[in-house]
């Protein structure tokens, strides 16, 4: 079911620019595109993000589900990707909060969206935070 939603949301963020269904659960989405860590393929699934600093964070939450996303899987595999905001791509290197990090951010998260809370509470793994920082001049973080 999620990756169905996700394709079909994906779908129409990309035809609208990253216009249209901006947002999910009151936060902003981006378009994340990572190279498939098995096939090559370039993979694009919508996330949900937060702002730190220049970074933009995103959570592998995966509903709650006790495997890993693919797409954090890929990042692992390789941290270069793209995001799409407001029609704008950007290149961007990904890497996991640290501990610390993770313990600043965590708690704004589930600010942001009581439902991370509790997919962490549904699975075994530590869901985690990805911090996604721009690798060239151009911010997502600047974009609007």
């Amino acid at each position: 079911m999620i990756r169905t939603l996700g394709r079909l949301h994906r779908t129409v963020v990309r035809v609208g620019g990253g216009r249209v269904l901006g947002r999910i659960a009151g936060m902003p989405v981006l378009l994340l595109t990572t190279t498939g860590r098995r096939s090559g393929k370039k993979r694009t699934v919508p996330l949900t993000y937060l702002r730190d600093g220049d970074s933009l964070v995103v959570v592998g939450s995966f509903g709650g589900s006790n495997q890993a996303p693919a797409w954090l899987l890929n990042l692992e595999h390789d941290p270069r990707a793209t995001v799409l905001l407001d029609g704008v791509t950007a290149a961007v290197n990904a890497r996991s909060a640290d501990v610390e990090e993770r313990s600043r951010l965590w708690p704004i998260v589930i600010s942001t969206y009581q439902g991370y809370a509790r997919y962490q509470a549904r699975t075994r793994r530590q869901i985690p935070i990805v911090l996604l920082t721009p690798t060239d001049h151009e911010s997502p973080a600047a974009v609007s």
